[in-house]
């Protein structure tokens, strides 16, 4: 039910730029930690979350009482790299929006800002978005 960003003989896809800042390790994991570009909060410690190619379209970061307001045509962007978890459980750090549609956006959990990431109420996995955090 989950993918994991892993192909079939169990090898990272591609890492592209990711692998070259140092981000992703030799396993396909987060080399480093996830923390929140505006406060510093950490989202995910190093080795907990999967490197994973899929195309997901996040609204453009906003405070959380926005984004569950959207309505009509929204701003933001279609992004390609993320780190994928299984669990909410394998987060240090993470809140969540009231659901639109069928998904709930991950935002962090001490400054409301985001959608830092994405979570589809009908799969199972949370995706956070490579460019909307950053990595220390």
């Amino acid at each position: 039910c989950c993918w994991s960003g892993l192909d079939m003989d169990n090898t990272p896809q591609s890492k592209d730029s990711t692998a070259r800042l140092g981000l992703v390790s030799e396993d396909g994991k987060n080399s480093k930690s996830v923390v929140c570009q505006r406060c510093g909060s950490k989202v995910l410690c190093p080795g907990t979350a999967v490197f994973a190619e899929k195309e997901l379209f996040l609204p453009s970061i906003r405070k959380k009482s926005s984004l569950s307001n959207a309505e009509g045509s929204v701003d933001g962007d279609t992004l390609t790299a993320h780190w994928f978890v299984e669990e909410m459980f394998d987060f240090e750090n993470v809140g969540f929006t009231k659901d639109v549609g069928r998904i709930k956006y991950l935002i962090c959990a001490d400054c409301e800002i985001g959608p830092i990431g994405w979570h589809c109420l009908d799969d199972c996995g949370y995706y956070v978005a490579v460019e909307r955090v950053n990595h220390a």
